[in-house]
């Protein structure tokens, strides 16, 4: 077999990175659905390239010890020295929210108010971004980061044994100077295209300046991601930030102080606030329960049930598995069963959804600003305000079909639109689902092997058939499962839930996780690993 020399695989990487240019965001957002890079969120392991043969630390050579030294540089979070106790886990866990929430409401300095369309609406779900807060970047320049580095290791066009601490070091290294880099990228983009105002009125020092905001707000996320994924919280901070994003916003939905003059007098925002206000100052009770039910332009009682009861549905759909009994060769007796659950693939089908559309709706909507009478671009989505608001929507072309309708009347209006789009929710969340399994290693295929490694059979079949049982069954429940999940994404955008379909099953599927780790923590070291791998 040719080898190739470390300049050839620099090249090939060098090839490889500049590919991976228009789906970017579509492929970094899959490392939010685990608490480590190379585990899933089924705690299937992911396949790592061949280990190579360890090196002793006093054998490296000096390119990598001066590696070693210069990578002590950055910032790094140490690992802890023993093992963290579970209320100390949750203490770090809420340091780490606090600090994400306060720069989610810190404005950054020296930028230029403007009511104009954000043009990465569409994105700051997946991203919990909060515009022109230091939380403009959000998780982006982590999670891109995280994922091409793995896609690289994972295709060999970086070298990397995982068992060997310093090929660790230099990975982390590696991947945390890259999400620097991409952080200084997209914030000199982001200012330098006018997003805060024109640099020219802005000035050079202020453009600077909002640049080393941005780029140190994105430090500060790097950095308490590592916290939690040292061993000092539970979770991951990527998980952690987009749910508690997501949460935020329902919250301000349902208890906003803010009032506004709707033209009856001024209104509470927040759902129930309003709800008692309205009770309180109307003589007409009936008629005050019409209005905070259904009010239309702010948030009301309907939309705060109707969330709720998608919460409900996703938490009570979570239970559903199918239990394939497996005994253990190792411990004589020793019997349990590996679940297969109906959301086999988490919440990977509606993020990966939610990345293709956003990336298709931010082109589509850049095109349109600047060739609004080409044709083509108009096939693809011509754009405008809606309802008196400065945010763009699709109102024709394929960003349209691509779109949810934005209430159940307008779903019942359109009828076209409406199954366009819910057969393209459920064929593409199925799709995403059953390749993504193919993937990420957590196929038949692979966990016949996980199972084989920790000497498990399953009870009733030979160890050669457990392939062909697991393939029967693995496959099936992650289309079924990711075309389960799309359904209640659609349900959720139709009945006006607060934020969206996507928004609400990521913060449910993540808060749910959070629950399990939490019984993890609680069990046994020993006890732990074996519910992982037996349920």
């Amino acid at each position: 077999m040719a080898t190739t020399t470390p300049n050839e695989r620099y090249y090939r990487a060098y090839l490889r990175s500049k590919i991976l240019n228009v789906f970017t965001f579509s492929c970094s957002v899959l490392a939010t659905a685990s608490s480590s890079p190379c585990i899933n969120s089924d705690n299937v392991v992911v396949p790592l390239p061949p280990a190579r043969k360890a090196v002793p630390a006093g054998a490296l050579n000096g390119s990598q010890r001066t590696r070693l030294t210069q990578i002590q540089i950055l910032p790094e979070v140490s690992a802890p020295e023993r093992k963290v106790p579970f209320n100390q886990k949750v203490a770090w866990t809420a340091v780490t929210l606090l600090i994400f929430l306060v720069c989610s409401q810190v404005p950054l300095y020296g930028i230029v108010s403007s009511d104009s369309s954000d043009p990465l609406y569409w994105m700051r779900v997946i991203l919990a971004s909060n515009r022109g807060t230091l939380m403009e970047l959000g998780i982006s320049p982590i999670v891109t980061s995280g994922m091409i580095m793995q896609l690289l290791a994972g295709a060999n066009l970086i070298d990397v044994d995982f068992s060997l601490k310093e090929d660790r070091a230099l990975f982390g290294a590696a991947q945390k100077l890259f999400a620097l880099i991409i952080s200084l990228g997209q914030a000199t983009v982001y200012v330098l295209t006018g997003l805060y105002g024109q640099p020219s009125d802005l000035g050079a020092g202020v453009c600077l300046l909002l640049v080393v905001q941005l780029v140190a707000a994105a430090l500060i996320v790097i950095l308490l991601d590592e916290l939690l994924q040292k061993g000092y919280g539970l979770g991951s901070g990527i998980s952690l930030f987009i749910a508690t994003n997501i949460c935020e916003s329902i919250v301000w939905k349902a208890f906003s102080p803010t009032t506004i003059n709707t033209g009856r007098g001024p209104e509470f925002e927040g759902a129930l606030l309003a709800l008692v206000h309205l009770l309180f100052t109307w003589n007409d009770k009936t008629r005050a329960l019409k209005e905070a039910f259904y009010r239309d332009r702010l948030p009301n009682v309907s939309n705060l049930l109707a969330t709720l009861a998608i919460f409900a549905a996703v938490i009570y759909l979570q239970g559903f598995r199918i239990e394939i009994p497996v005994k253990s060769n190792r411990f004589r007796g020793q019997r349990g069963t590996y679940p297969v659950k109906l959301f086999y693939t988490s919440n990977m089908p509606i993020m990966l959804e939610s990345a293709l559309s956003s990336n298709v709706f931010i082109i589509s909507q850049m095109l349109y600003s600047r060739f609004p009478e080409n044709l083509l671009v108009k096939l693809i989505g011509v754009w405008e305000p809606l309802e008196e608001s400065p945010q763009l929507f699709a109102t024709s072309g394929i960003a349209y079909y691509m779109s949810p309708p934005h209430t159940l009347h307008a779903a019942l209006v359109d009828p076209i639109h409406t199954i366009i789009y819910v057969t393209f929710m459920l064929s593409v969340c199925a799709i995403f689902s059953k390749t993504w399994i193919e993937v990420s290693g957590s196929g038949p295929r692979e966990v016949a092997k996980q199972l084989k490694d920790q000497q498990m059979v399953m009870a009733g079949h030979r160890e050669g058939s457990m392939y062909k049982e697991l393939k029967r069954v693995i496959p099936t429940a992650a289309a079924f499962g990711g075309a389960t999940i799309g359904a209640l994404s659609v349900v959720a955008d139709l009945i006006g839930a607060f934020g969206s379909g996507t928004g609400i099953l990521l913060a449910t599927t993540i808060i749910y996780s959070y629950f399990e780790i939490s019984s993890r923590e609680n069990l046994s070291p020993e006890m732990a690993s074996m519910g992982d791998l037996i349920g």
